[in-house]
């Protein structure tokens, strides 16, 4: 990589917002992601989270300006191929739509299609297999090549679709509330999954409403609040009760150990 390439953000957003029927779901004033950088997007259910990745995935465009608001390694308008080489996405959303019964292999092998399973004109190589291979290995999970993916529990189904993303070397893994449904083992191993990934150098964005989900890789924090960014900063800074209690409106208690942090109510 360049000079050039290593000093220009991997996304830059400046005077975005995306509006629909009148009203505006998310303005984002300025943001800068580098190549390699982790960050976590955290806020309240309908702050505009989730408009906030489709901006960067382009799946939704905010109003016109002079001047681009969204840029993607210093273009304004950047080919979706080229977006699309570089992101792989994790949700849960998409877990929903795992309803068939098929090898966790060949679910694997679809990432290279950008589908769940293999075409059914799709010609797979040996490369892709291995790639595939590759990929359950470095997560953990190479036994369960042959299973039925509708066999799996939700937390191994969770991993075999970052498997799915990673089997075309994305360099940024988008986690769309990742440990959504889990139970507390299944949240382990995705959370490890993301360490994982993120000390293999790639960029790792996380949307959450949990800190408990934030892992100790990733030390900036973004808060979304009522379609606003509402601080962006290091984790250490931002993750505290009283920014929490003011991000989600009720009293709440921040708590830290080993670089994970914790959330509960304050009752009393």
């Amino acid at each position: 990589m360049s000079d050039a390439e290593q000093t220009t953000p991997l996304f830059q957003i400046h005077d975005a917002s995306v509006v629909r029927g009148g009203k505006t779901i998310l303005h984002v004033g300025d943001f800068a992601l580098a190549e390699g950088e982790h960050v976590a997007l955290l806020g309240p259910n309908g702050a505009g989270k989730s408009t906030f990745i489709q901006l960067l995935t382009r799946e939704v465009f905010p109003l016109w300006r002079e001047e681009p608001p969204v840029r993607f390694r210093g273009q304004d308008r950047p080919q979706l191929a080229d977006i699309k080489r570089t992101l792989g996405i994790v949700s849960s959303t998409m877990h929903d739509q795992v309803r068939v019964h098929l090898p966790v292999m060949d679910i694997v092998v679809g990432g290279l299609f950008g589908t769940l399973g293999v075409p059914l004109r799709g010609n797979v190589s040996e490369r892709g297999r291995a790639l595939a291979a590759d990929a359950l290995e470095r997560l953990g999970i190479a036994e369960l090549a042959g299973r039925d993916v509708m066999t799996l529990s939700t937390g191994q189904v969770r991993r075999v679709l970052v498997a799915r993303e990673l089997v075309r070397d994305p360099q940024v893994l988008i986690f769309d509330e990742p440990c959504t449904g889990l139970d507390p083992e299944g949240m382990y191993h995705v959370r490890r999954t993301m360490g994982t990934l993120a000390a293999e150098g790639r960029s790792v964005v996380l949307v959450t409403h949990y800190p408990e989900d934030i892992i100790p890789e990733i030390d900036r924090v973004l808060l979304i609040k009522d379609a606003e960014v509402f601080a962006d900063g290091a984790k250490a800074d931002l993750l505290t009760s009283e920014v929490m209690s003011e991000l989600f409106d009720v009293p709440l208690v921040v708590g830290e150990a080993c670089g994970w942090y914790s959330l509960r109510g304050a009752y009393a």
